[in-house]
């Protein structure tokens, strides 16, 4: 008998574990720190991204196994990505990352705050959670343009550092845009007018992106995802040549041969603020991008949970 009532602790408490939500107050703090700083964190103001990498840095040491800054040269001037490492005594991994520098003189709440934050609640989610992979969260530098699609992205620099490592690399998520959403009617376009006879028009949902043959884990996190019931969700799957498929940093994964997908809103199909500076948080629909990170952590729990 007192063995049945410890098995039902542990198991209550299991349970508890990895029925964890994102908090809307530390979101809302997240996104006054990173996009109300009175300067912008374009490839140009180094020292505003060196202070972002800093902030982000502070919140994973909080939580991670281990956190450290991937630097390197472009032009004369040091860039850093920002990682945070979970369950370190796994070989294989999983990649969860997101871009924390914007296109010009602009808050870039959506694009890509609204992403950094989701990999500063999940590192505060996965904290003491057994995993049976290691997990990485990786806040990048130099998805914008004029570097976007070069090798100077961040994520390009990471996903080749795994690749030269000969790393286990599982798979990779994509947290791109995930905080603007919309129940007007028309709110959400797309590259074919045809997939809103399937989609719907309303921009009331999350998206999670990936090419035709993306590989196993994309498949998997993809099904994992929809199993939640988070928020709602639909699935894209389509050619690396359809217009905004690879705008953001998994394309460079599927450059080195990794299973990826993007977790999006669809960005400017749906947000008009896109690479303007009505991009605030303002703006954001916090509730439902808390949902979109619950999403992302009951799907890595899932996957990767003991």
């Amino acid at each position: 008998m007192k063995y049945l009532f410890l098995f039902i602790v542990l198991s209550l408490f299991q349970h508890g574990r990895t029925q964890q939500a994102s908090d809307t107050s530390l979101i809302r703090n997240h996104l006054v720190k990173l996009t109300k700083s009175g300067a912008f964190r374009h490839h140009k103001n180094v020292q505003q991204l060196n202070k972002t990498a800093g902030y982000i840095r502070a919140e994973f040491l909080k939580y991670a196994d281990s956190v450290f800054y991937q630097e390197y040269e472009v032009k004369g001037t040091i860039y850093r990505n920002v990682i945070a490492a979970f369950g370190t005594e796994n070989r294989q991994r999983i990649i969860v990352g997101a871009h924390y520098d914007v296109c010009g003189d602009q808050e870039g709440a959506d694009d890509n705050a609204s992403g950094v934050v989701g990999l500063l609640e999940l590192a505060r989610l996965l904290h003491l959670q057994p995993l049976s992979y290691r997990v990485d969260l990786v806040a990048y530098t130099l998805e914008e343009p004029p570097y976007f699609r070069t090798e100077y992205m961040g994520s390009y620099m990471h996903a080749q550092s795994l690749y030269e490592d000969k790393a286990d690399v599982y798979g990779m998520v994509c947290l791109e845009m995930i905080g603007y959403f919309s129940d007007a009617k028309k709110s959400q376009d797309y590259p074919l007018k045809i997939l809103s006879l399937f989609y719907g028009n309303k921009g009331d949902y999350i998206t999670l992106v990936k090419k035709n043959g993306a590989g196993k884990f994309a498949k998997q996190f993809s099904k994992q995802y929809k199993t939640t019931k988070a928020i709602k969700t639909k699935k894209f799957t389509g050619s690396e040549t359809l217009s905004g498929i690879d705008y953001s940093d998994h394309l460079n994964y599927w450059k080195f041969g990794y299973s990826a997908l993007m977790v999006t809103n669809t960005a400017f199909y749906r947000n008009k603020n896109y690479h303007q500076p009505t991009d605030t948080m303002e703006t954001l629909d916090v509730y439902r991008m808390s949902k979109v990170i619950n999403g992302v952590y009951q799907s890595l729990v899932g996957l990767a949970g003991k």
